[in-house]
């Protein structure tokens, strides 16, 4: 890793099932990140607030409700309200491939479905978070 870069990990939305974003938040934080986690219940506007006062790298996204193909373009336009458009942002959830592929188009640079590992995970940020420094 070039440098200890900042994540923020949020659960937008009414989503309340939140195991999967505190494991992650665990694993990148042993792979070496700085991770802020934003807690359950958290709006785009939050979420992109959060990233701007955080001074974050990448914000990952996860969301298990259904409503990814609505909460996750509204998190990346906040952050492009706030002239944010160099933060990195991945999602993960039960995701469907044809939504994962339009999610793609819309901003969002990964999407990581259920049985994805956290190495895996870990390895992609640190590599693409290294490729844009």
């Amino acid at each position: 890793m070039k440098r200890q870069y900042r994540v923020v990990v949020a659960k937008p939305g009414l989503d309340g099932h939140d195991r999967g974003a505190k494991t992650i938040t665990r694993a990148l934080r042993d792979h070496g990140f700085e991770v802020i986690y934003t807690g359950l219940h958290q709006t785009p506007e939050q979420i992109a607030e959060t990233a701007l006062q955080e001074d974050a790298d990448a914000v990952g996204l996860s969301l298990l409700s259904g409503a990814h193909n609505t909460l996750f373009p509204r998190v990346v336009a906040e952050l492009h309200d706030r002239d944010l458009d160099d933060v990195l942002v991945f999602g993960g959830g039960v995701i469907p491939d044809a939504d994962a592929r339009a999610l793609r188009d819309q901003g969002i640079a990964e999407i990581f479905q259920p049985g994805a590992s956290l190495r895996g995970i870990s390895d992609w940020l640190e590599n693409a978070l290294d490729a844009r420094d």
